[in-house]
């Protein structure tokens, strides 16, 4: 059985399947709170408030964008669409996952 967890995952993969590329330097960043929020989990609204999804992008997105150094994404995994979560978050999880391997510079996109 699948855990709320899983299932906010699960939407957010569905939200962006067709932009996600796992190796990508562009990235998105998902507050889970809030999609907890939006799925009525209002009990991990708080729990995983200010906690992000790493969305690799196959392309930039309009809007602002800021340069990451990749070392700040230490101890966070990857799973097979190609989300990264830190480490510590996917120990919640119970899906199949790998450890996330970020380019050496980011590029945080804000739309």
């Amino acid at each position: 059985m699948k855990n709320k967890l899983d299932h906010i995952l699960e939407t957010i993969e569905t939200k962006y399947n067709h932009s996600i590329s796992e190796n990508a330097r562009n990235y998105l960043e998902i507050e889970i709170g809030k999609e907890a929020a939006e799925l009525g989990y209002h009990d991990l609204k708080a729990r995983y408030a200010g906690v992000n999804v790493v969305v690799p992008l196959k392309q930039a997105a309009q809007g602002m964008k800021v340069r990451i150094d990749g070392r700040t994404f230490v101890d966070y995994v990857q799973f097979e669409s190609g989300l990264a979560i830190p480490g510590y978050i996917a120990n919640d999880s119970q899906r199949h996952h790998q450890k996330y391997v970020p380019n050496d510079s980011m590029i945080l996109n804000f739309t």
